[in-house]
């Protein structure tokens, strides 16, 4: 994924998109525990970066607020959801992706 944004000149942005993709890999790993899941980097237009990750679970995720802020765990989506401009699942026959999207700006 580094390397990736760093081709495309992006690099300003890729601690915010370490956060999504950790916090999206956590998720597939706690909450689908199967033997594999993918990270996918795209650029579906010249301002956007799509961080995908693919499992073959169709369980979808659901984005908790925690009105105390006592939850150590469970947090991941709420993160996710105030680095990425938008983020959602695409369900498959196979399973789901779950992916956030940044709004980029190449560095100057």
């Amino acid at each position: 994924m580094r390397t990736a944004l760093a081709a495309w000149g992006l690099e300003d942005h890729i601690d915010d998109a370490m956060v999504v993709v950790t916090e999206l890999v956590s998720n597939a790993v706690d909450h689908g525990r199967l033997a594999s899941i993918r990270v996918v980097v795209t650029r579906p237009a010249e301002h956007w970066v799509r961080l995908g990750v693919v499992d073959r679970s169709r369980a979808v995720p659901v984005l908790r607020t925690d009105s105390n802020g006592d939850q150590i765990r469970g947090r991941g989506l709420v993160l996710v959801d105030s680095l990425t401009e938008r983020w959602g699942t695409d369900l498959h026959r196979w399973g789901k992706q779950v992916w956030g999207e940044l709004k980029c700006e190449p560095a100057r």
